[in-house]
């Protein structure tokens, strides 16, 4: 059961800015990413559940998260179908988070009121997720519509919350854009959470990471 209702989430993510993406199937090192990333200052954890076995890996961060980290949200991204986005609310996820738009992730998350958020291409894709109930859409992928798209959809629908994923970096002039646009949060993975860091199992300079980043969007949303 997840711990945290969707407007809890999203209010968490309004509030923090910044949702890390991260996936790796060693369950030891996942937990320094975790605690490195809480450290910093999120809240927020996505774990793009891309690999054989991730849902195990993923079991074993959220009972850790919540044992030793107290308010802190996981959820799983990278989520294809409804069979999918049940099993690991069965396993306590406190959102999903898709490639794509499908209704029957809609339907399964609607009805135990978690958090879905959906990818989408276009003002219709919105707009039809908006229909479904969904408070906060991921476009996906960010680098191909970018913060010009966001402004433009935001003119006619002031409403709309959009949290842009691919395509976002740590670099100010980039983070800006996005929110000088209007977003609600950006996903941010490979960016943030890089494969130098994991090789090196460089914890510090991620926490460092995490804590600049959210300090920059607190000082570019003000």
């Amino acid at each position: 059961m997840a711990q945290h209702t969707r407007i809890e989430v999203a209010g968490v993510m309004q509030e923090t800015g910044m949702v890390p993406l991260f996936y790796h199937p060693d369950v030891e090192l996942g937990k320094q990413v975790l605690k490195a990333c809480y450290d910093g200052g999120a809240r927020l954890l996505e774990f793009t559940a891309r690999g054989d076995f991730a849902f195990e890996v993923f079991l074993e961060l959220n009972k850790y998260a919540v044992k030793e980290l107290p308010g802190m949200i996981m959820g799983v991204g990278s989520i294809t179908d409804a069979a999918a986005a049940s099993l690991f609310m069965q396993m306590g996820a406190n959102f999903i988070v898709t490639p794509s738009l499908r209704e029957d992730i809609a339907l399964v998350c609607n009805r135990r009121k978690v958090l879905w958020s959906p990818g989408c291409g276009s003002l219709t894709e919105i707009n039809k997720a908006e229909e479904m109930g969904c408070e906060i859409i991921k476009l996906f992928p960010g680098s191909t519509y970018g913060p010009g798209f966001v402004k433009a959809i935001k003119g006619p629908q002031p409403w709309t919350s959009i949290m842009p994923t691919g395509g976002v970096s740590t670099e100010e002039s980039n983070l800006k854009a996005w929110f000088d646009a209007g977003v609600t949060c950006v996903g941010m993975g490979s960016k943030l959470i890089s494969k130098e860091i994991l090789a090196n199992k460089d914890f510090g300079e991620l926490q460092n990471s995490v804590r600049k980043t959210l300090d920059l969007i607190k000082k570019l949303r003000s």
